[in-house]
């Protein structure tokens, strides 16, 4: 039978105050942590939220001095960010407002600025093309720097290091140092100006990128599960299609979200290899001006709709975004 000591009473309340400091610095810790996250992410957010309030406001008050943080919303900015308009003079307005009735409800916005509209903008083109342009080539820069990431990761590829660099080293490079040589390349192969142009740049552009990333996955992926497989009777693809990329998927999430994210920004080179056909809604954005003035609500109208696509790309993975960025797949 064990007997305490006179002193243990007194030692297990000294071990219950120590548990207890710990728990309350841990508690302590934790808070101070949750606030500064939480102070980063307001004061991160305060640009979105302000073009999201700025795509609702009227063109006065977008303008306002000082800035209107109570204000009466409107579709202004995205009236007249889908249509093109003419300005009214004084008896055209009248005239207008004399059949108001007969008018639809865009109408009635453009009317109440002194505009009428006389058709379709440009922008829901535009903003096709950055759907197909960017999604074909995240599609492609995946799929490819996928297959090139199994190959540097699975077999003895002589020159590894050096071919690994310099796959790199095109990321390093400035758009703007290439953009004259491939506006003259382009030009002579006919592919300026064309969806299939801006889709092979973005992706070589971004290979590099899928490549490394997805290398380091598939490094992180053991490769005895592939060696089971073979030996019960799967070919090497067979293996890689129904072992490894189950495996690999949060890795792909995470590369597909980051390839999306450049190809759906880049400016530069949407701005000078395109001029009508195939031109993106960056530059579209960045030129959009009113009529008789600049019109912050439609710019900031341009720019929200622009936004949410990608998020909304980056919400259907972020079940998969977080842990692929963290540490991969799964850790042998």
């Amino acid at each position: 039978m064990a007997v305490l000591s006179p002193d243990a009473p007194s030692e297990i309340v000294n071990y219950s105050t120590r548990v207890d400091k710990v728990g309350r610095r841990a508690r302590t810790v934790r808070a101070v942590r949750v606030t500064i996250a939480v102070i980063m992410a307001i004061v991160m957010l305060i640009p979105v939220y302000w073009m999201g309030t700025t795509a609702f406001k009227g063109r006065a008050d977008a303008i306002a001095t000082p800035p209107k943080l109570f204000f009466a919303p409107t579709l202004e900015g995205f009236v007249y960010l889908f249509t093109d308009r003419s300005v009214l003079n004084q008896a055209r307005i009248r005239r207008q407002q004399a059949r108001v009735d007969e008018l639809n409800w865009y109408e009635r916005i453009a009317l109440a600025g002194g505009q009428q509209i006389t058709g379709a903008s440009q922008y829901g083109t535009r903003l096709r093309n950055s759907v197909i342009i960017a999604g074909s080539s995240t599609i492609l820069a995946v799929v490819l720097g996928l297959l090139a990431a199994y190959a540097f990761s699975r077999f003895k590829v002589p020159g590894e290091q050096d071919l690994l660099f310099f796959i790199l080293s095109t990321r390093m490079l400035p758009a703007v140092v290439v953009t004259i040589p491939i506006f003259i390349m382009y030009t002579q192969l006919g592919l300026h100006d064309t969806h299939l142009g801006l889709i092979l740049l973005y992706t070589v552009f971004n290979l590099s990128l899928t490549v490394w990333l997805l290398k380091g996955f598939m490094d992180e992926i053991p490769r005895e599960y592939e060696e089971a497989a073979m030996v019960d009777g799967y070919t090497r693809l067979q293996a890689f299609r129904k072992v490894v990329l189950p495996q690999a998927v949060t890795g792909i999430a995470a590369t597909t979200v980051f390839s999306l994210i450049f190809a759906w920004n880049e400016y530069a080179f949407a701005f000078m290899l395109t001029s009508e056909n195939a031109r993106t809604a960056p530059p579209t954005i960045t030129t959009t001006i009113g009529r008789g003035g600049m019109e912050w609500g439609m710019i900031a109208a341009g720019s929200l709709g622009f936004l949410i696509p990608v998020v909304i790309v980056t919400f259907a993975l972020r079940k998969y975004l977080l842990r692929g960025v963290t540490f991969g797949a799964i850790r042998q």
